[in-house]
């Protein structure tokens, strides 16, 4: 389960998650800082990755085109760091069974 934080979460997040996503990117990571969700949505897509974003833009893609790649997304507010890393450590066998269920396409965490 490799994941791809949104750039409006922080670059942090991939190491601070490390333990549980190993080999999860930010989109800096990958030259995408300030890029259209389209195409964080085809590199997603061909990476295998799963989209991890607060943009209600990546809720409407995922409607949109379904899976893959798949999205989660965090239904937070302004909040810290720490507590955004929180919401997948809490809800980690959530997104174990969303990832091997082929059929779902969107996991909105709060």
């Amino acid at each position: 389960m490799k994941l791809l934080f949104d750039e409006n979460l922080s670059p942090k997040l991939p190491n601070r998650l490390i333990d549980l996503f190993p080999n999860s990117l930010h989109v800096r990571d990958v030259g995408m800082k300030a890029t259209i969700d389209p195409i964080v949505w085809d590199y997603a897509k061909d990476n295998d990755l799963m989209i991890v974003s607060k943009d209600a833009d990546m809720h409407d893609l995922s409607l949109l085109f379904g899976n893959p790649p798949k999205v989660i997304w965090l239904r937070l507010g302004n909040c810290s760091t720490c507590d955004v890393e929180q919401l997948p450590r809490r809800d980690f066998n959530a997104i174990k069974s969303f990832y091997e269920d082929q059929n779902l396409s969107l996991l909105a965490l709060s």
